[in-house]
C-alpha cells in the first residue's frame, strides 16, 4: 500500500515526531503550528481549509443514530448503510 501524498491535521497534531514519521513516508503534513512553537512551519492553508468540508461531513453522516452507533452486524451492511446516508445528505 503506497502511503498518501498529503496529511491534513488540526493543531493537535502538530508533533516532531509526526512530522519526522510523515516525511520519512514521504508524506506532505498540512498541519498548521500551535502557538507554543518558537518557529512556525508553515502549511498550504488553501488545502487546510478543506478540511472543514471534510469534518461537515462526517458530522453529518453521524448525525444518523444507525450510523452513530453502528447498528448493523455486518461490515457489508454497515458499508451500504454509509453509501445510503452519504446520498441522502447529498441531496439534502
Amino acid at each position: 500500500m503506497t502511503p498518501p501524498r498529503e496529511l491534513v491535521g488540526d493543531k493537535g497534531y502538530d508533533a516532531n515526531l509526526l512530522r519526522r514519521f510523515l516525511a520519512e513516508r514521504g508524506t506532505a503534513a498540512i498541519i498548521p503550528s500551535t502557538r507554543s512553537r518558537k518557529v512556525a512551519i508553515p502549511h498550504h492553508a488553501e488545502r487546510y481549509r478543506l478540511r472543514n468540508v471534510i469534518a461537515r461531513t462526517f458530522s453529518r453522516i453521524t448525525d444518523f443514530r444507525r450510523i452513530a452507533t453502528r447498528y448493523d452486524k455486518t461490515a457489508r451492511n454497515f458499508l451500504a448503510a454509509v453509501c445510503l446516508v452519504s446520498a441522502i445528505t447529498y441531496w439534502a
